[in-house]
């Protein structure tokens, strides 16, 4: 099979993990973001099909695993891989967003990642990638739930590293959020207790059915206040 071929393959594959919104824009929720927002929306138990039971409300998920706030390349970034550019016109009266992780942990491998976070966010919350998306998104009238990332339970995980660069990276979108009361942060830096592995999946990485069940949680509580 030839290389182009490949990358249309990939690309089909890349569609099929997004879900179009409906041409009716009758759908209210809007769910963007990398594998922990997507994982396990093969069995539908993603964030997003918890929240969407948990609320009694339609959620189109767009999110992609993989994708990232800072992503180049035109083609795999209009089918999904760019975060931003999964945002679907819609009468939205929510969007569900995370992201940053891919960018911290793939981009630059939690060792040098101070240029890619001033990339992502500034210091004082109000420059950077995250601040321009969630600003276009807050311009469509709707309100926005930035969602954190899961913590290493202490416990062998890849991601046990990027402790520090994760707590920053929570910091900044604190400040930001503290600047619109239209975007709402969801921190769940307190979701894990140490030891516990069963909010994780095997790679210790993503998380468990029951990690996202317990994500979708909080993220229905603020919606449902």
């Amino acid at each position: 099979m030839k290389l182009s071929s490949f990358l249309l393959a990939g690309l089909f594959l890349l569609n099929g993990c997004t879900e179009s919104a409906p041409p009716d824009k009758s759908a209210r929720i809007l769910a963007m973001g990398d594998s922990m927002m997507a994982f396990h929306g093969a069995s539908s138990r993603a964030v997003s099909d918890v929240v969407e039971r948990q609320l009694g409300e339609p959620v189109v998920d767009r999110s992609v695993i993989g994708a990232r706030i800072i992503y180049n390349l035109p083609i795999s970034g209009a089918a999904g891989l760019s975060i931003p550019q999964q945002y679907r016109d819609g009468n939205w009266n929510w969007i569900i967003v995370n992201g940053g992780g891919n960018d911290l942990w793939l981009g630059c491998g939690c060792v040098v990642c101070n240029g890619k976070m001033e990339r992502l966010i500034s210091r004082n919350g109000r420059q950077g990638a995250i601040p321009r998306m969630l600003s276009k998104l807050r311009k469509t009238g709707a309100q926005v739930v930035y969602v954190g990332y899961l913590r290493s339970p202490g416990l062998g995980s890849p991601i046990e590293y990027c402790r520090d660069e994760g707590n920053e990276l929570e910091h900044r979108v604190t400040r930001m959020a503290a600047l619109d009361d239209g975007i709402h942060f969801v921190s769940l830096a307190d979701l894990v207790p140490h030891g516990d592995r069963s909010f994780h999946g095997v790679d210790m990485i993503h998380p468990s059915i029951k990690g996202s069940a317990a994500i979708a949680q909080r993220v229905a509580g603020v919606i449902r206040e």
